[in-house]
């Protein structure tokens, strides 16, 4: 078996939430002690890891990056290397990236020298609460001076080995709701008495809906989706209180401040309409990916020169913290198909491995040759 296929077996059985990849981070350590020191500068950010293969006759910095947190989901795959942390589960593809990311590096390091810098960058949080921009602003990133960075991400619909982009937009601009309701409980023979948060929480959900249908442009992309409503304790017990939790998404600035100050405005009509206060926040921001187009374009040269199949895609509304480095940093991110019958976040997901090494070939020998 590919060793980089075990490594992922390996990182897929300890998946960690966001700032506790705790194990991750040891295990790519000890993979990483076992490399050729002399070319290597190794520097931790919290639960991340920075890793700099030092270039042949640098003219710049080139950034790959790789996330490593897991989900909170219950995984269901039936593999015998399932997670040995009950409740959590790499349902994103993280291992993926990780194990990839492992393959590239240890091609530059013992096969092929790379003429340019080469800091490989293993971000924690990235599905939540974010770990991009806070390891931005650290020391160990900023002395860096990345002049291009490169991501992937898996793509479950798409067949083993194929690669998608887009240069512009790419992935959305995301935003997490987090809404309280607060009212009056009590019996259930006495609703004149009471001030119903189930009800008024149907309301607003229904409400809040019309947000995308009446409020945005037909012509924009935009979608706000609730995952999380709790409320009540028993069956002839008017509710006190709810909470709601969701999401919203969108492809440009100007359209997720619509959907923003639509979802407050009509959180303070259902407010004032049921008599009851209501609370909203929008957490875990993060910053719409925007492909440079130059390097896009170079890239896709690449894999066509290469025989590697390859096309132009349309945008998703997933999201992304890597648009936070992609911000101030020109690069790319692209969808790397690993046929799986089920999608991301499901927690039956089972990427295809065979796309691991196919990817680590192709990625190492065009970060190593990199030069304009």
């Amino acid at each position: 078996m590919n060793s980089f296929i075990q490594i992922r077996r390996d990182l897929h059985q300890i998946p960690e939430l966001g700032f506790q990849e705790f194990k991750t981070q040891q295990y790519i350590l000890d993979y990483l002690s076992k490399l050729p020191q002399d070319k290597l500068e190794i520097m931790r950010w919290e639960t991340g890891l920075l890793v700099r293969v030092r270039g042949s006759h640098p003219k710049k910095t080139i950034g790959y990056r790789s996330d490593m947190d897991g989900l909170p989901i219950l995984e269901q795959t039936g593999y015998a290397f399932s997670s040995i942390h009950e409740g959590n589960m790499h349902a994103c593809g993280h291992d993926f990236h990780m194990s990839i990311a492992l393959g590239i590096l240890t091609e530059l390091v013992t096969c092929q020298p790379p003429e340019n810098h080469i800091v490989f960058i293993f971000q924690p949080a990235e599905e939540g609460p974010g770990g991009a921009y806070p390891m931005m602003q650290s020391k160990e990133f900023q002395k860096q001076a990345f002049d291009e960075i490169y991501a992937l991400h898996v793509q479950p619909e798409a067949p083993t080995g194929y690669v998608r982009m887009k240069p512009g937009i790419f992935f959305a601009h995301t935003a997490e709701i987090h809404i309280d309701l607060m009212g009056k409980g009590g019996h259930a023979a006495y609703p004149h008495l009471t001030k119903d948060m189930i009800v008024a929480s149907a309301a607003l959900v229904q409400q809040i809906q019309t947000v995308i249908s009446r409020n945005i442009n037909p012509l924009e992309s935009g979608v706000v989706t609730f995952g999380f409503l709790h409320s009540g304790t028993a069956n002839n017990i008017i509710a006190q209180g709810a909470k709601l939790k969701g999401t919203a998404r969108a492809l440009s600035v100007e359209t997720m401040q619509v959907i923003k100050k639509r979802v407050s405005e009509i959180c303070q009509g259902i407010a004032v309409m049921y008599d009851c206060e209501v609370q909203c926040e929008f957490r875990s921001e993060y910053y719409g990916v925007y492909n440079d187009a130059i390097l896009t374009e170079k890239l896709l040269k690449y894999f066509k020169e290469e025989n590697i199949p390859a096309e132009i895609c349309e945008p998703t509304l997933a999201g992304e913290d890597f648009g936070y480095m992609i911000q101030n940093i020109p690069g790319c991110m692209f969808w790397l198909g690993v046929q799986s019958p089920f999608g991301l976040h499901h927690e039956k997901f089972c990427p295809d491995e065979a796309a691991i090494p196919k990817t680590i070939h192709f990625m190492s020998k065009f970060l190593s040759k990199r030069t304009n």
